[in-house]
């Protein structure tokens, strides 16, 4: 990236954008921008330069050597001068590997890892659109607990002017006025800790699109939360331990380790190569001056055969080594199955028990709406207390948090298991991106 870049993304980073923002702006923004996702890719590009290195271990190999040298003989009692001359030579060698299983177990493993690779990248990618996603509706979340507090602060401040107008006229005691004030201070006190919240949801956001937005799509209103689809849990849990991204990349790995393992055994074989030579020597000076010996020319072809006979026991123990390598591979694998089913079984669960427990909260919030009011009433005509009106208010506005948060947990867990699964994509995104809606 252009320090002119670096600077502009700074200065976007930094300004807050009037318009709305959805997610999938936001997935596309960090999609371009994030460090982490741009470290992946790279990677990746680094990964796949595996394959034409280790092919070429399999292809010709020509090597060119120029010598000049300057020869003298002295006698050893006096270190007289007795003879000098200079030589120059080149050699030009060609090598065509014929049999060389190593070589060959190398190129297989390089191409296994290269898919490897793509599957990882996959992954980061998937990574990128949760934590976009959870990102995202963490400040929705804040935004909601915030709003909520403050229209619960309004309610307890208005019920304290109540409270007080009342002991004014000698209808209540000091108490309803002490009990309003005590429950206002608390308020005000949770409404500084959900600003301090929602400002550290902003930025946890911002660093993912490196633009920072005060305004958001909101969730529909009303929403119908999709359910997961197929609705059985066997078939979800088929696909994750069959074709989720964490099991075929483990499965690669081992297959990698297996190839490994056969290359270093290999290194018991011999190998053969064909060897083609050529070069020219003269006792000419560097300068061209004659100096008495003719110019020659060499060639050579032939078949060169290398037999390993004791390399110190090196090879038995990479031999050695790289079995207990494929056994911890081949666990690995066994893991990332089970742990691929743990998760789908948690996210179905998720999405499934999260669906009831929102329609729940939605009845809590209805009637904990007409206990407000019934008590507000009652209160008026002396049949409540002012504290009963107070919990009443209380009882709505937690039960409006938790049905604004189990609403993110439902479309988070459904995302979360089609990435377990290794089928989230960005038609997912757009999907969840529909149930929003520009904020007013």
């Amino acid at each position: 990236m252009t320090p002119l870049r670096l600077a502009l993304f700074s200065l976007l980073a930094l300004s807050s954008a009037a318009q709305s923002q959805d997610l999938l702006q936001a997935w596309n923004q960090a999609l371009a921008h994030e460090p982490q996702f741009g470290a992946a890719q790279a990677a990746h590009q680094a990964d796949q330069e595996q394959v034409p290195q280790s092919r070429a271990q399999l292809l010709p190999q020509i090597n060119a050597i120029g010598t000049a040298e300057l020869q003298e003989r002295r006698q050893t009692s006096k270190l007289s001068n007795q003879q000098s001359s200079d030589r120059a030579a080149w050699t030009l060698t060609l090598s065509q590997p014929v049999y060389n299983r190593n070589a060959w177990a190398r190129y297989e493993r390089a191409q296994l890892l290269a898919q490897g690779a793509d599957i990882q990248l996959t992954l980061d990618r998937q990574d990128l659109m949760l934590r976009v996603s959870q990102s995202y509706f963490d400040v929705l979340a804040a935004q909601d607990a915030l709003a909520t507090l403050k229209a619960q602060q309004a309610a307890i401040d208005e019920q304290l002017r109540a409270a007080d107008q009342n002991f004014q006229l000698g209808g209540t005691t000091i108490t309803d006025t002490y009990e309003a004030k005590s429950r206002l201070d608390l308020t005000r006190a949770s409404v500084l800790q959900a600003e301090n919240a929602l400002q550290v949801a902003q930025d946890k956001l911002a660093a993912l699109t490196l633009e920072r937005h005060e305004s958001l799509a909101r969730l529909r209103e009303p929403l119908r939360l999709p359910a997961p689809q197929p609705a059985n849990l066997q078939d979800w849990l088929d696909q994750s331990s069959q074709s989720g991204l964490n099991v075929a990349l483990t499965d690669i790995k081992a297959r990698a380790a297996e190839e490994q393992l056969k290359g270093t055994q290999a290194l018991h074989e011999p190998t053969l190569a064909l060897k083609a030579q050529t070069g020219s020597g003269s006792d000419q000076t560097l300068f061209g001056q004659a100096g008495g010996g003719p110019r020659s020319l060499n060639s050579a072809v032939g078949l060169e055969l290398s037999i390993p006979i004791f390399r110190g026991g090196e090879t038995s123990s990479q031999v050695r080594e790289q079995s207990s390598r494929l056994q911890q591979a081949r666990y690995d694998h066994q893991f990332a199955i089970q742990q691929s089913i743990q998760q789908t079984r948690q996210y179905f669960s998720g999405v499934t028990t999260g669906l009831v427990r929102v329609q729940a909260l939605e009845a809590a919030t209805k009637s904990s709406q007409d206990a407000v009011e019934a008590n507000k009433l009652a209160y008026e005509i002396g049949v409540r207390v002012n504290i009963d009106v107070l919990n009443a208010q209380q009882q709505l506005y937690e039960a409006q948090r938790s049905l604004s948060q189990a609403r993110y947990d439902v479309l988070m867990n459904s995302l979360r298991l089609k990435a377990a699964s290794g089928t989230l994509n960005e038609n997912d995104l757009r999907a969840v991106n529909d149930l929003l809606q520009p904020a007013s």
